[in-house]
């Protein structure tokens, strides 16, 4: 079992990230919870497959709109309580630009419907298999982890844990990123 595996099983017998964590530090991601600059990133290149079809999707695709990543597992009892929420903010923002996502980091696919049925989510699911993009492009330290992208793709918030006080800040930020002009 690779290293991020075993960190992802002690997470969840230990109920995921603490509902109340401060925002990931990742050195190529973000400092804090502050908005990087546009020109200290670099827009997100990764491939990953839909659920349940498995067509493939490139995350470039979604330049021009600001996107949500919420990385989680089925086992994750934080993410049942975030996923709802970031449904809510996808419709309410959809028709402003933005996109959410649901990066899914199980290792059975089979695990997801009954927990789709569960929690009432209809979101896009993304299948990140054997958490390549999750451990190497987004350097996820636990569940659920929040990556909020500018219209370029590039990496502007992340946030580790959940609790629904965030909401107001991530408010905030998806409104901050939707009204920066589109570039092309």
């Amino acid at each position: 079992m690779r290293p991020f595996r075993l960190a992802l099983a002690a997470l969840a017998l230990s109920g995921c990230a603490a509902q109340k964590m401060p925002p990931l530090t990742a050195p190529a991601l973000a400092t804090g919870s502050a908005a990087l600059e546009s020109s200290e990133s670099t827009p997100l290149e990764f491939t990953v497959k839909r659920y349940p079809g498995g067509e493939p999707h490139a995350i470039a695709s979604d330049r021009g709109s600001v996107v949500l990543l919420d990385v989680w597992a089925t086992w994750c009892e934080p993410c049942k309580d975030a996923l709802p929420m970031y449904e809510d903010l996808a419709k309410h923002y959809a028709t402003k630009g933005l996109k959410v996502y649901a990066l899914n980091v199980d290792e059975d696919a089979r695990a997801i419907p009954p927990f789709l049925e569960e929690t009432k989510v209809t979101l896009p699911v993304l299948l990140d298999s054997n958490a390549a993009v999750s451990e190497k492009v987004l350097r996820v330290r636990g569940m659920p982890t929040t990556v909020l992208l500018d219209r370029q793709g590039r990496v502007r918030y992340v946030h580790e844990g959940f609790a629904e006080e965030y909401l107001t800040k991530y408010q905030a930020e998806i409104e901050e990123l939707l009204s920066e002009p589109v570039k092309q």
